[in-house]
């Protein structure tokens, strides 16, 4: 090894709109991820927001203003670098404070270690809005299992982040103020480990469980029910919003 970090962090920086995830930002972190993989001196991936929180979430509003085929490329993207996620042979470790809302929270949960703010804010508030989220449900049952894997996607609950560790969706609770170190030290450890072994437990698992994608059914779902009145209203509103 060199002098150069053994951890490459890749951070969420678009605080304005509350690190929303834009088809943009998603092309950077799969173009980021590659680099990282290419690169051996990199052994984890740290992934983590400036600002208030996390991710609040896919940006609404340019999904409201694209249009049918503009957001299925949009979904597919993110289901791309949810993939790219899983199949990234090093340990991806995520930062989670103030909150991690719809993609946010999928985004999340698509990384190996998880470490949360106790007092962040987790929660799927897609249907509600009006629309079916489809892409990141994999890696939701993979971690909470079918059932309550579906009542998370129905935002049935607001969870906490001591309750979101409660459930499995992370790894480590954490104070908020400890967050950003603790992943920092987290990361670290995982660098320290044998790069031939670390990486050979990932496979394996990898191998054992579904990695997430955007398969037919979860297409033509969201396809419909982008076409349906409540999604129609919701990208209305968000349409309509300046700025």
């Amino acid at each position: 090894m060199s002098d150069a970090s053994p951890v490459r962090e890749l951070v969420l920086s678009r605080d304005q709109v509350r690190n929303a995830l834009d088809l943009a930002t998603t092309e950077r972190l799969i173009q980021s991820i590659a680099e990282a993989r290419d690169d051996p001196e990199v052994r984890v991936v740290l992934l983590r927001g400036d600002g208030a929180g996390f991710c609040a979430g896919s940006d609404v509003k340019e999904m409201a203003q694209a249009t049918m085929a503009g957001r299925l490329l949009i979904a597919e993207r993110k289901a791309l670098l949810m993939r790219a996620l899983a199949e990234l042979d090093i340990p991806v470790v995520c930062a989670v404070h103030g909150f991690a809302l719809g993609g946010g929270f999928m985004l999340a949960i698509g990384c190996d270690a998880v470490v949360t703010a106790a007092d962040a804010l987790w929660r799927l508030p897609e249907v509600e809005l009006g629309f079916f989220p489809p892409w990141g449900i994999e890696g939701l049952v993979r971690r909470v299992g079918i059932s309550r894997a579906r009542w998370l996607v129905w935002g049935a609950n607001k969870l906490s982040g001591s309750e979101a560790f409660e459930l499995g969706l992370a790894e480590v609770e954490v104070p908020a103020a400890k967050v950003l170190d603790e992943a920092r030290a987290l990361a670290m450890r995982l660098a320290e480990l044998p790069v031939a072994s670390t990486q050979a437990t990932k496979r394996f698992f990898r191998e054992r469980v579904p990695v997430p994608g955007l398969d037919a059914l979860a297409r033509e779902v969201y396809r419909e029910n982008c076409e349906a009145g409540s999604a129609q209203a919701a990208f209305a509103r968000f349409t309509s919003r300046s700025g």
